[in-house]
C-alpha cells in the first residue's frame, strides 16, 4: 500500500500567525519539521497541504525551493483538503501531521504507521492521540483512504470538516479504531506551536539539541527537560483550544 504523509499548513493561525515559517538558528519551524518527516521510514511521500488563500503563496514558495510537493484546497474544509489530495497523491494510507510540531519525533510516526500496517485488514484508523501518553507535538493519526472517503462524504459538522478525523472516533459504530500508547506517560509536556510562549519552548529546545544532534528524537527532548525542569514552566499556561473553538 503507498503510504504518504500529508502536513497541513497555513499562515494565518489564529493564535500565532506566521508561526510555521518563524525562524531558529536562521531556519524556519517547518524545514525542521520537513526534514524529520523526510526520514520517517515507512512512508513514499511527504505533502504539504497549503491552502488557496493568497496568504499561503509563501508556502508554496517554500515548498518549491525544497522540491516537496504541495496541495492547496479549502482553507476552511481541512477534510476535503486532505481527501483531494489524498487522491491526487494515490495514498491508500494517509499519514495526518500538523505543521505546528516542528519536532515530532519520525520513529514516534512509524510507530502509529506499522500499527496500522500490521492490522491493515482490522483497523480503519490508528493514532497517538485519543488515549493522550505522548507529549502535545508528537501527534500522528493514520488512516486508509477508503475511511477518509467515507468520512468526507458523510460528515457534516463544521469541527467534523475542519478538524479531518472526528468522525473517525466519533462513529465507533462505522470505524474500527485502536491507539498507541507510551510506556510512560508523558502528556503533561507540550512540544507544539501555538502560541508565543510555545514557540520560546521549541526554540529552547532546537537550540540546546539541533546544532550537535541534528536527528534528536522523543527520549532526547526527554532528557532535555529532566536537566532543565524548569523548561516546562515556559509555556505552562497555555490551553489547548478545544474542537471548534
Amino acid at each position: 500500500m503507498r503510504t504518504v504523509i500529508i502536513d497541513q499548513a497555513r499562515m494565518t493561525s489564529t493564535r500565532l500567525p506566521g508561526k510555521v515559517l518563524k525562524e531558529v538558528l536562521g531556519r524556519p519551524l517547518l524545514a525542521y519539521q520537513v526534514e524529520r518527516l523526510r526520514r520517517v521510514k515507512l512512508v513514499d511521500e511527504v505533502v504539504i497541504a497549503t491552502t488557496t488563500n493568497a496568504a499561503d503563496d509563501v508556502l508554496v514558495e517554500f515548498c518549491r525551493q525544497r522540491g516537496l510537493p504541495v496541495f492547496r484546497g479549502s482553507e476552511h474544509d481541512v477534510l476535503a483538503r486532505y481527501y483531494i489530495a489524498a487522491v491526487e497523491h494515490r495514498a491508500d494510507v494517509i499519514v495526518r501531521v500538523t505543521s505546528d510540531c516542528p519536532v515530532i519525533d519520525p520513529a514516534v510516526i512509524d510507530r502509529v504507521i506499522g500499527h496500522l500496517l500490521a492490522n491493515a485488514r482490522a483497523l480503519d484508523y490508528v493514532s497517538n492521540t485519543q488515549r493522550r501518553t505522548f507529549p502535545r507535538g508528537m501527534d500522528a493519526e493514520v488512516f486508509t483512504l477508503a475511511a477518509l472517503g467515507r468520512a468526507h462524504a458523510e460528515g457534516t459538522l463544521d469541527y467534523e470538516r475542519e478538524h479531518v478525523t472526528p468522525y473517525f472516533y466519533r462513529h465507533p459504530e462505522i470505524f474500527r479504531t485502536d491507539q498507541v500508547v507510551h510506556a510512560v506517560d508523558l502528556s503533561r509536556h507540550r512540544w507544539t506551536v501555538d502560541t508565543i510562549e510555545d514557540f520560546e519552548l521549541v526554540r529552547r529546545i532546537i537550540e540546546a539539541l539541533y546544532p550537535s544532534n541534528p536527528r534528536f528524537g522523543l527520549d532526547d527532548i526527554v532528557g532535555l527537560f529532566d536537566s532543565n525542569p524548569e523548561l516546562i514552566k515556559i509555556n505552562a499556561q497555555v490551553v489547548q483550544k478545544e474542537l471548534g473553538q
